[in-house]
């Protein structure tokens, strides 16, 4: 799987470019989110839209490349290009002739490889077809234009980059694309060859489709903030995306949507009133250097200074308690008026949060 580890160490990052809705300001159907009961989505309809380049990409005669993406850029006018130079960094920029460089020593080679090749013939035989993939995103779609009405379901197009990560991707206002080599099972054994770590590895799994896709829409208009933040605004941010994926994904294990294993949910629930005591003995909510607290907002094998049991990122986890129990406080309170921006401070005290 050499040519898989040299990939995933040239990966490109990906901007988020995904503006289709502003959770801010798009008008919320309902008067109030501070119940437990699910709203009946059942009547509105989802026309979602699927493509799968994976498939398209695999069947490309490799000693006619050229042709081959010539024929694909008519069916991805609007993906190709992006998927080729931003997302794999090919570098072929629309000229598809095969004396280009990138696709002559880049695409040609890498279609090429027994390993790419082995890689997808295996989310082939996992994926002959993305029905339940497609009914979690419809169900999510739909929760979606409950809250947020003007919201635009984007197109999903499912591809392979060759175990780069990148599991979701944001493009434009229409599309997400989603890499379904990044959806194998825990068991697959090239996760650990190209050094993905085992804190991601039990992430890569289909039941995480929706809560990743959802969470890269969140964080689209919701850009995660570290600089001059506290560890308490962190956490109430990330407990404020916690809360959407709740009401978004309320068909999701909670344990799914927060990225835990059962165990480490269990060892969270039991261990609240301990951890927010440690942040508070240790003078972290107010600490300001994003060096000493932004690990226990982001996933990790366990959260610094706590067992190994922990989750990573525990505040995360904790902010959603908070913003539990602002919710609870507060039962007329939409969608909207939770995840505005708020003070941190304020918010806190406005939830009169008593860790258990």
């Amino acid at each position: 799987m050499e040519v898989l580890k040299k990939r995933f160490f040239h990966v490109r990052a990906v901007i988020l470019l995904l503006p289709v809705l502003s959770l801010l300001f798009l008008l919320v159907v309902n008067s109030g989110c501070g119940g437990d009961n699910q709203p009946n989505v059942s009547n509105i309809n989802i026309d979602l839209k699927t493509r799968r380049l994976d498939q398209d990409l695999a069947k490309i005669d490799t000693n006619n490349v050229a042709a081959g993406l010539q024929e694909l850029h008519s069916k991805y006018p609007d993906f190709l290009d992006f998927y080729l130079d931003t997302l794999m960094g090919f570098g072929i920029h629309g000229n598809y002739h095969d004396s280009v460089a990138g696709i002559r020593l880049g695409l040609q080679p890498f279609l090429a490889h027994k390993d790419i090749v082995g890689l997808f013939d295996t989310v082939a035989k996992h994926y002959p077809n993305t029905k339940q993939i497609d009914e979690d995103l419809t169900r999510g779609f739909q929760y979606m234009k409950h809250y947020y009405p003007q919201f635009f379901v984007p197109k999903i197009i499912y591809l392979v980059t060759g175990l780069n990560q990148w599991s979701v991707v944001t493009v434009d206002t229409n599309i997400i694309g989603i890499g379904l080599d990044m959806y194998l099972g825990e068991q697959y054994p090239f996760y650990r060859a190209v050094q993905i770590p085992e804190y991601v590895i039990k992430k890569c799994t289909p039941e995480y489709v929706g809560v990743n896709t959802f969470q890269a829409i969140y964080r689209d208009q919701v850009p995660f903030e570290m600089e001059g933040r506290t560890l308490l605004d962190m956490m109430i941010q990330r407990g404020k995306e916690q809360y959407f994926l709740s009401k978004i994904l309320p068909f999701k294990d909670e344990r799914v949507r927060l990225g835990f294993t059962q165990e480490q949910l269990d060892w969270s629930e039991a261990s609240e009133a301990m951890v927010y005591n440690f942040f508070v003995r240790d003078n972290l909510l107010y600490e300001t250097n994003w060096q000493k607290i932004v690990r226990y907002v982001n996933d990790g094998p366990s959260a610094a200074g706590m067992p190994a049991e922990s989750p990573g990122n525990i505040g995360s986890w904790l902010g959603y308690q908070i913003v539990k129990a602002y919710v609870e406080h507060h039962p007329d309170a939409t969608l909207n008026d939770i995840l505005k921006p708020t003070d941190a401070q304020r918010f806190l005290q406005e939830s009169k949060y008593k860790p258990r």
